[in-house]
């Protein structure tokens, strides 16, 4: 039997968005498979804001653009604000879960009807043309009239009321600290479709994606209050706010209302706060960048002062991140009191603002963080909350031991800490599992922020520190403005490293074998050691000999095909499915010890040292 093999040729097709973006096909005969795509959007929102009923009505107007190889016969919104009524999924989680957020618990199912969030959608039009739609919880279910083509860009409008619902979880009226408006997930956002299909996940408690585009956004607000958030404001002459030229008039509106006009462009969310007794302090930054701060002048003293000593100190993160991540692609990034805790969004976070200054840092450079892991590399959160969280807890260790000179020679400690406990307790699941179906709020925390986080610190120990800083720096250039996915922080460090990284994605994400090695014997100048843990892994090894003399070993995993650079001396491979591994060193041994970097998550350090009586 003969096989012809096609003649496999790539062509580059250009789709028109408000900025040009390239799409590879490879083409086999018939058939066309894109290499990578990602939707586009443009908002153009009007609202108009009851600052007393808490109560807003709004225009939007969407240009989507289907950059996808499908057509598409529906489309759907995410309605955050609904998950803010009694009985709704996030209510009923909250009561049936072990272990509710101390924010949730039971506050949802005892909301009056004037204190619940909603947002419902009154007309929806596809190019002037009426389509049906229905609400279902938290998601907008949209039948289209005409099919989206492959490249086509279509336009829809609506309108919309909303309510906002009191502070319960991230947005909402009247924060525990007095915020009037903490506005996140707000709008009707389209949801995100992508090479697995339409992400519609119900709101119940975790975290969001979004589509690429640009926002548009338009606010009329009572004239008392102070708004911040994203975007760039486009009218500042006309609000008197942030306005320095005092060589032109201001051109303030008659009325109880000012109009502020923001636009953000290149991001794939919009959040805003507002409060009559904000104060806003601008900090210029020598690169160009300008760090807004919002807070209460109302707040006690020591807290007005631990919001004056962050500002430079939030310009050191921005240095350091840009640096050791990727260059802030921005002019501004806003850090604003309000909120429930700390939650990051497109060029601004909101924080709650009593707090020791130590904890205003912390929450700050975590933040702040977050705009590289997950808004610029903007992987799903909801399919995995490891990649934000842990490598946004990764980072902000490491800047905040060089900022605050804390000295820690491993900043991780406390996330290996909360993974060996979750391990003992019998309670981790793995990193494979969609956010909102952990057992445990525990569960899903430590395996997100924890064992996330001991991905990369331990992969310094796999490949080497110096290739995983490089790693990060190719991850961000490879996938800034995209929406990577766990493959492609292995690629990119399997590029820089030259190590096979698929048995680590596959045992670290995948499952929940553990890792334990132990030395098993020693004798004379043998050594034998052994994997207990079901988890592979390679192995440094320090010998101390009988003279008080010291040498290092290590010890690849075969199925790494290479080694990472290291000044130990170089052992044959470690076939994974071998139960022991024995080694003649240099010299009678005084004693043994496995990883002393403790950059290895070890569940049972305990055989980890072996002493020769």
């Amino acid at each position: 039997m003969k096989f012809f093999l096609s003649i496999i040729f790539s062509f580059v097709v250009f789709v028109s968005c408000s900025e040009t973006k390239k799409v590879t096909y490879m083409q086999n005969d018939s058939t066309v498979i894109p290499t990578y795509w990602q939707q586009h959007v443009d908002y153009t929102m009007d609202i108009d804001m009851d600052v007393n009923k808490y109560q807003y009505k709004g225009k939007q107007k969407l240009v989507y653009t289907n950059n996808s190889p499908d057509e598409l016969t529906k489309v759907f919104y995410h309605l955050y604000f609904n998950a803010f009524q009694p009985g709704s999924q996030m209510d009923v989680r909250s009561l049936n879960i072990a272990d509710p957020d101390g924010r949730v618990k039971d506050r949802i199912s005892k909301l009056k009807p004037n204190e619940i969030g909603y947002i419902k959608v009154n007309t929806l039009q596809q190019n002037g043309t009426a389509v049906t739609f229905e609400t279902v919880g938290t998601i907008l279910e949209v039948t289209l009239n005409k099919p989206i083509k492959s490249g086509e860009r279509v336009t829809f409008n609506m309108d919309f009321d909303a309510q906002v619902p009191v502070q319960i979880r991230r947005s909402g009226r009247n924060s525990s600290e007095g915020i009037a408006l903490s506005m996140a997930q707000w709008y009707p956002k389209m949801a995100e479709y992508d090479f697995q299909g339409w992400q519609t996940p119900p709101y119940i408690a975790r975290e969001f994606q979004g589509v690429w585009g640009n926002f548009d956004v338009t606010l009329h607000i009572d004239k008392s209050f102070v708004v911040g958030g994203t975007g760039y404001l486009q009218n500042p002459q006309e609000i008197g706010q942030g306005y320095e030229d005092k060589s032109k008039e201001l051109k303030l509106p008659k009325g109880d209302k000012l109009t502020w006009h923001f636009k953000a462009p290149r991001v794939h969310d919009f959040m805003w706060a507002a409060d009559p007794a904000y104060i806003h302090d601008i900090f210029k930054m020598d690169n160009g960048i300008d760090l807004h701060f919002y807070y209460k002048k109302t707040l006690d003293e020591k807290y007005l002062e631990y919001w004056k000593e962050l500002q430079p100190k939030t310009a050191e993160l921005m240095k350091y991140y840009s640096e050791h991540v990727g260059q802030y692609p921005y002019k501004q990034y806003s850090v604003m009191q309000g909120g429930d805790g700390g939650m990051e969004y497109a060029m601004s976070t909101l924080i709650t603002g009593q707090r020791s200054y130590g904890s205003l840092f912390g929450v700050t450079a975590h933040e702040m963080a977050h705009t590289w892991f997950q808004f610029l590399l903007a992987s799903n959160e909801s399919l995995h909350p490891w990649m934000d969280e842990g490598f946004t807890s990764y980072i902000s260790n490491k800047a905040a031991n060089e900022i605050l000179k804390e000295g820690k020679e491993n900043p991780h400690e406390g996330s290996y800490r909360g993974y060996k406990n979750i391990v003992a307790k019998g309670y981790e699941e793995s990193l494979a599992t969609h956010a909102d179906r952990y057992d445990t709020n525990w569960a899903y925390s430590t395996a997100s922020y924890s064992k996330g986080n001991i991905f990369l610190s331990q992969l310094e120990y796999v490949i080497g520190k110096e290739n995983v800083a490089k790693g990060i720096k190719k991850y961000f250039i490879d996938f800034s403005f995209k929406h990577p996915t766990p493959n492609d922080i292995k690629r990119s460090m399997e590029k820089v490293s030259g190590i096979d990284l698929g048995w680590y994605l596959n045992e670290w994400t995948q499952t929940t074998h553990t890792i334990d090695y132990g030395i098993k014997s020693v004798e004379g100048s043998e050594i034998t050691l052994e994997r207990i843990g079901q988890m592979p892994m390679p192995i440094d090894v320090e010998v101390t000999y009988t003279d008080d003399t010291k040498q290092s070993y290590n010890i690849p995993l075969e199925m790494m095909r290479g080694s990472k650079p290291t000044t130990a001396t170089l052992l044959k491979d470690w076939g994974w499915a071998y139960p022991t591994y024995s080694f003649k060193a240099a010299k009678t041994v005084k004693s043994v010890a496995i990883d002393t970097s403790k950059l290895m998550a070890d569940v049972n350090d305990g055989n980890n040292i072996f002493e020769v009586k």
